[in-house]
């Protein structure tokens, strides 16, 4: 049995420099670079008996420090201390076991120049989030593999459709002419489960590209393809859980490596155990240790072993893809002493990089916990967190009749809250994701209320992340159902008779919107004030929410009016912010602006001015 479970290791192409006799079948991971920050690596290494094992290292630049086993015999876990002298290129390390010798070579590679000072996904950025299964079919010929279990059924809303990675180089152009400059992409590492697989959240092996989606080779070309485009690659990750198709579930690393012995035990989900001064320890094991669901097993970080591997997975694909971010799936559910270990880690090695977590909650409290900086002392290392309040605030204050408590001042109030964040600015926000309605469902199908939200969203603080398709106004048939909510792409299949890439067939609105769209994200790329300056609203009133991003250079005024008719605004409540200026230019129209008088605003619609 374990000899056959060996050779399906094998197909992930991932034993190394290993000769056919060598004890060890697998190491991971499979390589690593010079010259980091930190100089300790551990190696886990799988095969037949190997924990049997003893390891050493020839010469003063790669020295073992310790090797550890566990309950499982197949395991073999080696640290290294890599010397600041060492150059790149394979080095042996010696296995003996009952006076028998076997050795392998190590490789360490040559790191990008700068690699360390990378730039990570910032204020002047908008991400643009794909599901790539369901965005465009680059090379047909890898929508069904022998060796995975679920095939290809465009037909079926929970099954794989054919999108890859190949599909998200052929449409690159599209995206930065969008004006994104970052794409985050859902889970592309294999998930080798029976069926529902393609949302990519059911990792089954943590160095491998899942090949319906292509090769590392093909994602490592889309990071060098986008970066010369101008576009950063952020990589969704899991540190929370496995899928039960992940080879360790055939093979146990440790009884402890899982929670809960391996066996399934229900999450009942109460993130507030984590904050909650009173809460029962029955709860909160619930939600530190519970699984998601049945196929999701929930790893124990607790294990140092496991928590190291998880880490070194997480640079590693730094390193390898040339990434410029990393958002963070289910961020509260793993243990959260080693989720400040994993964020400093990675912080460690790339000072200016971002991390973006999730924190599914209304509850501004809950979400500034985890953030970089918090003012109750959690040591993380996360500088940015998703905004689910402000999310929720904007529909509110969309669909919402205007009143003393409801409408704008749902919005306003949601960003007075920003006093519990220690960066308000580095949050990230979004009309809608993967995991909820469409935005455009959310408010009512109005393509007013579309335009006056993506307004907001291009200029209002934080981080802007625009779900693929929302420019095309898509609308989930279903209500919170995700095959719906995550539909394919117009375009993107051989066939379709409507193209989102070239506007091929669409119709009027969804046109109207993605120009709309195109024409603001642009513009946002010259605007050093939104990527960088502050922020002063003014409470709503008649229906109209103003406020001003403004820096030494550059001062911007928002205006959005939710009246249904034309409203004139006089200026005189606006006087601080407005200073000396007379005027400036409507940035979607590029026409002059007089501010001497009233204003007569359009109905249902945004204004933005770059003051002079």
């Amino acid at each position: 049995m374990l000899k056959q479970f060996l050779i399906l290791l094998s197909i992930g192409c991932l034993s190394l420099n290993l000769s056919a006799q060598a004890w060890a079948e697998l190491v991971e991971p499979p390589h690593w670079w010079v010259g980091m920050a930190e100089t300790e690596l551990q190696l886990m290494l799988y095969g037949e008996d190997i924990g049997k094992c003893t390891a050493s290292a020839a010469g003063k630049v790669l020295q073992v420090v310790r090797t550890e086993t566990t309950d499982n015999p197949n395991y073999l876990f080696i640290t290294l201390q890599i010397s600041g002298s060492a150059k790149p290129g394979d080095y042996p390390i010696t296995l003996e076991r009952e006076g028998k010798k076997k050795t392998f070579d190590y490789t360490f590679k040559s790191r990008r120049p700068g690699s360390n000072e990378r730039e990570g996904f910032n204020t002047s950025d908008v991400i643009y989030l794909i599901t790539p299964d369901r965005f465009a079919n680059g090379d047909p010929k890898n929508d069904a593999v022998k060796e995975m279990a679920e095939g290809p059924d465009r037909a079926f809303k929970g099954g794989r459709h054919g999108g890859d990675i190949q599909g998200m180089r052929d449409h690159l152009d599209y995206i930065a002419g969008m004006g994104f400059t970052a794409i985050w992409s859902s889970p592309v590492i294999e998930n080798r489960q029976p069926e529902y697989s393609y949302h990519g959240y059911s990792t089954t092996d943590f160095y491998r590209i899942d090949p319906r989606m292509g090769s590392l080779e093909d994602y490592k070309a889309l990071s060098a393809e986008a970066h010369d485009k101008g576009v950063k690659l952020v990589m969704d990750q899991i540190m929370n859980h496995i899928g039960s198709g992940h080879w360790w579930v055939q093979d146990h690393p440790s009884s402890d490596w899982v929670n809960n012995d391996w066996k399934y035990k229900w999450n009942k989900h109460y993130r507030s155990t984590i904050h909650d001064p009173y809460s029962a320890a029955e709860d909160s094991l619930s939600m530190t240790d519970g699984w998601f669901v049945e196929s999701m097993p929930d790893l124990n970080q607790r294990n140092p072993l496991l928590a190291k591997y998880l880490i070194q997975n997480s640079i590693w694909w730094v390193e390898e893809a040339d990434l410029s971010g990393i958002r963070m799936d289910t961020y509260p559910y793993s243990d959260k002493d080693f989720m400040a270990n994993w964020s400093c880690a990675i912080m460690k090695e790339y000072p200016n990089f971002n991390i973006v977590g999730e924190e599914w909650t209304m509850n501004p409290a809950y979400i500034s916990y985890w953030q970089r900086g918090n003012s109750r002392g959690y040591p993380s290392c996360v500088p940015s967190m998703f905004d689910f309040p402000t999310q929720k605030a904007l529909v509110e204050a969309l669909t919402e009749e205007e009143s003393w408590w409801g409408g704008w001042f749902k919005l306003y109030e949601a960003l007075a809250q920003d006093f519990q964040y220690a960066d308000p600015y580095n949050l990230m926000i979004f009309p809608d994701n993967h995991d909820m309605d469409r935005f455009y469902r959310q408010i009512g199908e109005d393509l007013n209320r579309y335009k006056l939200g993506m307004a907001f969203m291009a200029t209002t603080r934080g981080i802007p992340q625009i779900y693929y398709g929302t420019e095309l106004l898509f609308n989930n048939t279903e209500k919170g159902d995700h095959g719906t909510i995550r539909i394919d792409f117009p375009g993107g299949w051989e066939g379709d008779a409507v193209n989102g890439f070239t506007g091929e067939g669409l119709n009027a609105d969804q046109s109207e919107a993605q120009q709309f769209t195109r024409r603001l994200l642009k513009w946002r790329k010259t605007a050093p004030a939104i990527h960088s300056g502050k922020m002063t609203h003014y409470g709503p009133q008649d229906g109209v929410y103003v406020y001003f991003r403004y820096n030494a250079d550059q001062r911007i005024m928002v205006i959005l009016n939710k009246n249904k008719t034309p409203y004139k605004m006089s200026f005189d409540r606006f006087k601080e912010s407005l200073g000396d200026s007379e005027g400036g230019t409507n940035v979607m129209t590029k026409t002059f602006v007089s501010l001497d008088e009233q204003l007569n605003l359009e109905p249902m619609q945004p204004l933005i001015i770059e003051l002079e």
